[in-house]
């Protein structure tokens, strides 16, 4: 079987996800997109003539986010016309899987050239999914118009997962308000030595002034204090009658019975909402040598994993698992972890069951302190993890993330010698 490389990876900076707040939220979706392509071009001399596909991920394909937004903003970015494009959903983990399939396709020996990547506004998708509760649509996972599936794989809100597994693990609000400190900790850190630049591209606006050059959401002044002062987010979703008396913790304890919770996630130790976008460039070893690159990770494994959606966020470990099994590897391998912090929950949970060392989990923050654009996120921690590697000279990084429906992919990349 053929291998995989990563030459490349970028991202914008992540910008408060806010209609007429966020520094990107005027932006059209794909002008993010052609962003990041554009600058995979650019940063790598990149005949684009011979990129074979153009693999992304959006999560929320409707109104400005529709259309294949990987076909249209590689034209808006200048790609030759022969560079096809087509766009996927996996939700949270579309970012991780755009990459897999690239890999894929080459390591299938088919491709040689596929940019991957993903973009999502959420400054657009808050906004109208608040225009569809108006207008009296079903949450995801209800009304499917079959009773009988509806009870049997019901899928609850991502939040109300969250506190919901914190029970049932035993994990209290100070762990994971610890836990988001230390997020931020980590991420102002990595800000102030310029751990992210390497990837970071300045969004411009059509105009040609700068948009947002720097991260958005990240708030370094956070305390334990303020963040045991917040008001739990999920309770009253819990108990929100979603029609005939049906509530998301209804949906729970229909299948967990002896569940009982309260509310211990809020906006401090969940994911940030914010805009992005990132790019990730992979080929085979004929096109390294035949172009001349100089490849900076290779494409270790991937897996897939489901589990029960209605619970939702609890298939990162075993997909952890599968990922480092179908590798050859063992945890004790992996220099450096990503699990994705969409909420506190799923990342403490992740260190204790695979008892990790809790520094090379995250070392330079999570979307706690960054911030979640759905569809972009798993890609800009893959370029996270390359990153990583080449400054500590670690050799295997691996990333996972839940996903609505009850999945997470994974990757396990390694890094080349310099």
């Amino acid at each position: 079987m053929a291998e995989a490389y990563i030459i490349d990876a970028c991202r914008t900076p992540r910008g408060v996800g806010k209609p007429g707040k966020g520094a990107l939220s005027h932006l059209h979706p794909q002008h993010l997109a052609a962003t990041v392509l554009k600058a995979i071009k650019e940063r790598n001399n990149l005949d684009t003539s011979t990129v074979d596909d153009v693999i992304w991920s959006c999560s929320s394909q409707y109104g400005k986010q529709a259309g294949d937004l990987g076909r249209m903003a590689a034209l808006a970015a200048g790609y030759d016309i022969s560079a096809s494009g087509t766009t996927l959903d996996r939700f949270c983990g579309g970012g991780i899987t755009s990459v897999n399939l690239a890999a894929a396709t080459i390591m299938a020996g088919m491709e040689d050239c596929v940019v991957a990547g993903g973009t999502e506004m959420m400054s657009f998708t808050a906004a109208w999914g608040a225009e569809q509760a108006n207008a009296g649509f079903k949450p995801l996972g209800m009304g499917s118009g079959n009773p009988e599936l509806d009870a049997m794989h019901p899928q609850s809100h991502q939040g109300v997962c969250g506190d919901a597994i914190a029970a049932r693990e035993g994990i209290d609000r100070h762990a994971l308000d610890a836990l988001a400190l230390v997020s931020q900790e980590r991420a102002d850190r990595a800000i102030r030595e310029g751990r992210f630049d390497k990837s970071l591209v300045t969004v411009y606006n059509e105009d040609g002034t700068v948009a947002l050059d720097h991260e958005e959401f990240p708030r370094p002044e956070t305390t334990m204090e303020g963040l045991s002062a917040l008001r739990a987010s999920f309770d009253g979703i819990a108990d929100f009658d979603l029609g005939d008396g049906v509530t998301f913790r209804k949906q729970i304890t229909r299948r967990y019975p002896e569940l009982e919770w309260k509310g211990v996630h809020h906006a401090g130790n969940s994911s940030g909402v914010v805009d992005g976008a990132a790019a990730v460039l992979l080929t085979s070893k004929a096109y390294i040598e035949k172009h001349g690159l100089k490849p900076r990770a290779r494409i270790v494994a991937y897996a897939n994993q489901g589990d029960d959606p209605t619970l939702m966020l609890n298939a990162p470990v075993p997909a952890a698992k599968k990922v480092l099994e179908k590798a050859g590897l063992t945890k004790d391998d992996i220099d450096h972890w990503e699990i994705n912090e969409a909420f506190a929950v799923v990342a403490e949970k992740f260190i204790r069951d695979l008892e990790l060392d809790r520094t090379k989990v995250n070392p330079n923050g999570g979307a706690m302190a960054l911030g979640h654009p759905i569809g972009a996120t798993g890609s800009i921690l893959i370029g996270t993890v390359v990153d990583e590697l080449e400054r500590t000279g670690g050799r295997y990084g691996l990333v996972t993330m839940c996903a609505a429906g009850g999945m997470a992919p994974a990757i396990i990349i390694e890094r080349m010698d310099s």
